[in-house]
């Protein structure tokens, strides 16, 4: 196992370890839960896939929060609830491509689920518990704290 010292005044950084160093506190989608747009979510999307930490999506988290399905070490909460919906501009009308940004975070068989029930194709929300995106959609869960 490897092990970083860090210095008084040094900043260490939780990528040096790599991902499989276990993480004391993982990043989580709390924050993110209630959605915005992508420029608030996208550096967090990066900083957590260049690290390799741990990312849990826990309790709601609803539009462009489940773009942190395609993070690379992400892990779902069985108690998660996960919205979806398609993509829009500031005026709510449906946008192409921010829609395909959301289908293409998520795993073939959860893009083929939520295409073929037409949850891209509405501004409404479409829930899907945090359980079936472990156990149908085949997302890792997260482990006990």
């Amino acid at each position: 196992m490897k092990y970083l010292n860090c210095l008084a005044g040094a900043l260490c950084l939780a990528g040096a370890l790599g991902p499989a160093m276990p993480s004391a506190r993982a990043a989580t989608s709390e924050r993110f839960g209630m959605g915005g747009w992508i420029k608030d979510f996208q550096p967090e999307i990066d900083r957590v896939n260049a690290s390799g930490e741990l990312f849990r999506i826990t309790g709601h988290c609803q539009s462009n929060c489940t773009l942190f399905l395609g993070v690379r070490n992400v892990c779902v909460e069985r108690s998660a609830r996960l919205l979806f919906h398609s993509g829009h501009d500031r005026r709510r009308r449906i946008n192409v491509a921010s829609t395909q940004r959301m289908l293409n975070a998520y795993n073939p068989k959860l893009r083929q689920y939520v295409m073929d029930h037409h949850y891209m194709d509405t501004l409404a929300f479409h829930a899907i518990s945090g359980a079936d995106i472990i156990d149908r959609f085949g997302y890792r869960e997260c482990p006990r704290r």
